[in-house]
């Protein structure tokens, strides 16, 4: 769980900036979320578009976001199990916040990483060099 640094939210203006940061805090957080604007995904779509999250890293981070009502799980009752996760109406509010995020990303920063394997927002795998594909 995170940590918080305030007992209370209404120390100063800055605080709704901390409370939402704490909220989708987490290393995989904000690229799920941002997947999910796409639409309803199974486990391993998801884990496919996040080639380097481990399974126990999803779970737990699909848990805390489906426990702050940003996304729903729903399981079919079918053998074997089938699970899928979507955004709630909470969630969905996120959306200008994290196309803002991929948009300032993209306008200020520069992947030097290498040679490094991404996945674009269909989960397709490509290998990108220094920024270029």
């Amino acid at each position: 769980m995170t940590r918080i640094r305030h007992q209370s939210l209404d120390c100063s203006p800055g605080c709704a900036v901390e409370a939402t940061l704490q909220l989708i805090d987490g290393k995989w957080k904000g690229v799920i979320l941002y997947h999910l604007l796409q639409g309803t995904l199974r486990f391993n779509a998801i884990r496919k578009r996040l080639p380097n999250i481990t399974q126990r890293m999803l779970t737990t981070q699909l848990r805390e976001l489906e426990r702050d009502e940003f996304v729903l799980r729903t399981v079919y009752p079918e053998v074997p199990p089938k699970v899928e996760y979507s955004l709630t109406p909470r969630g969905r509010t996120l959306e200008p916040v994290i196309m803002a995020l991929k948009a300032w990303g993209d306008e200020h920063t520069e992947f030097r990483h290498g040679s490094e394997i991404c996945a674009d927002q269909d989960g397709v795998l490509s290998r990108a060099a220094n920024g270029i594909e």
